[in-house]
């Protein structure tokens, strides 16, 4: 039986997500911070974290965005093949639940729309989106403001497949450590292996946006989050960059076919990484 949603839900749900994932943190992500606090064995690393939990409350409690750089917004969409929409354009009724909640939100409006002439269109849109079709009949979207001191960070490798495991390892790190302050740690790293080129971009970019904590269903894959979590701490690059042995708080992969062994990596700035909430669009 096919379900009808008017797209103006869509706008308002997206809407509301922009604005509350600016100024406050997701549950699982307060207790991985927390956790990580803990677990910091450099004095001024533990301290920084404490000030990020600190910030965290600011936000929340004076409705102000946690970070400054309020991002890009990427947004993605499960819509289920039995759901018909209606009443205009899922590409407009997107944007414009962006433009309203960074308008009504007071949040920084950064997107311009040209890279060359670069012309700020004053009210952070158009989006990045990510559309998919799926079994039901709901839509399932996920908001995430994507700074781009992290974004800059990215980097691809195209790696043989007699690399093999060792060579992901390596590229990981490898990132990472280039990476250094600049991607603003603690971070998760988000990581695509497989596909094709545009594939494995989107892979990394969706892992960042998984519930912290949760591991791939994938034995081999699983295994690799927690070896290269505890690999990557070991570089020292610390909270902020100032030394310390917690760099990331998750490494996320996502893998899929393909006919070469393609690499993406996406390190994420906790602060943009950890605003990211998932919403499942329910009610009509």
């Amino acid at each position: 039986m096919v379900r009808e949603v008017d797209v103006s839900e869509i706008t308002k749900n997206i809407r509301e997500m922009c604005i509350s994932v600016n100024y406050e943190l997701s549950d699982d992500m307060k207790k991985v911070l927390s956790s990580a606090k803990q677990s910091e064995k450099s004095p001024l690393g533990s301290q920084i974290l404490g000030q990020l939990q600190k910030n965290l409350d600011i936000a929340k409690n004076d409705r102000i965005p946690i970070c400054q750089d309020t991002g890009m917004a990427v947004i993605f969409l499960d819509i289920g093949q039995d759901v018909h929409l209606t009443g205009g354009s899922l590409e407009d009724a997107v944007n414009q639940g962006v433009r309203e909640g960074y308008t009504d939100g007071f949040l920084r409006k950064s997107v311009v729309s040209d890279p060359i002439i670069r012309k700020n269109t004053n009210d952070n849109t158009p989006a990045i989106i990510h559309e998919r079709i799926v079994p039901g009949d709901k839509v399932r979207i996920k908001v995430a403001p994507k700074g781009f001191g992290s974004e800059n960070m990215s980097q691809i490798f195209m790696l043989k497949p007699a690399q093999g495991i060792d060579g992901v390892k390596e590229a990981i790190l490898k990132a990472v450590n280039d990476a250094g302050p600049n991607a603003c740690p603690p971070m998760v790293v988000g990581v695509g292996i497989g596909g094709n080129f545009e594939k494995c971009a989107e892979m990394a970019k969706e892992a960042l946006t998984r519930e912290a904590g949760v591991h791939s269903d994938i034995a081999w894959v699983s295994d690799l989050e927690k070896e290269m979590l505890s690999e990557v701490n070991k570089l020292g690059i610390g909270p902020a960059g100032l030394g310390g042995t917690v760099t990331a708080l998750a490494v996320n992969i996502n893998t899929y076919a393909t006919l070469m062994l393609l690499l993406v990596l996406a390190p994420m700035l906790l602060l943009v990484l950890t605003l990211m909430l998932v919403l499942a669009l329910e009610k009509v």
